[in-house]
């Protein structure tokens, strides 16, 4: 072996180090998902009483929980998909949606907090509709989009000043930390991410599966 082969190999073990030491730094530490004795994850930590719902089913069979970013083209992408699942179950099934904005998406957490201000007032799922429909217009934009946000809440007709209040409360900011809370306890890691009867939906890989699942759930 050459000096200069040596020196090569010396170089890149310094940076498969260094990267490593970088991964594991920028690692979100989730803390253990809170399971049942069954494996599926704790009804409680999935579903709070102040969790919102985008359909409720009187007998409780079958609930779908969705962690999701408002930002996350991914789960723009997967919003048809649930607008057509809610469009087709109705009251047959329980939808719940939590927060779970990306650090890395610049106005994700703003979105979040759009969304729980609209809440306040009743109109989460108005909100909700807004801010995927229109996602290509105010999405992965690194200044803020406040004037756009209250542009959806003026148009859906709420009271601005309550609104712009809550907007910038703590409590809506804490209101939104503790779904993601929820999310890492879960054992989220990315979104869109689907639970059903407690159980983390894996290897989806369109509307499809997603029904099938539903249709199971209902069936059993």
């Amino acid at each position: 072996m050459t000096r200069n082969t040596r020196l090569t190999l010396a170089l890149i073990a310094v940076v498969v180090l260094v990267v490593g030491a970088l991964l594991a730094v920028n690692r979100p530490a989730h803390p253990p998902a809170a399971t049942t004795e069954a494996g599926a994850i704790e009804s409680t930590v999935l579903v709070r009483e102040d969790s919102h719902r985008l359909s409720t089913a009187p007998d409780g069979k079958v609930t779908l929980v969705e962690f999701l970013d408002f930002e996350c083209e991914s789960c723009a992408a997967a919003y048809p998909a649930v607008k057509q699942i809610l469009a087709t179950y109705q009251d047959r099934i329980t939808v719940v949606v939590r927060y779970f904005p990306i650090p890395s998406h610049p106005n994700a957490d703003l979105a979040a907090r759009t969304a729980q201000a609209a809440a306040n007032q009743g109109r989460f799922s108005d909100m909700y509709v807004q801010l995927f429909e229109n996602q290509t217009s105010w999405g992965h934009k690194e200044q803020a989009q406040t004037e756009v946000f209250l542009g959806y809440a003026r148009t859906l007709g709420l009271d601005m000043p309550r609104f712009e209040r809550d907007l910038d409360d703590p409590a809506t900011a804490t209101r939104v930390a503790k779904d993601k809370a929820d999310g890492a306890a879960a054992g989220v890691q990315g979104t869109p991410t689907f639970f059903l009867n407690g159980r983390q939906l894996t290897d989806l890989r369109g509307q499809d599966d997603l029904v099938a699942a539903i249709d199971a759930a209902l069936a059993g």
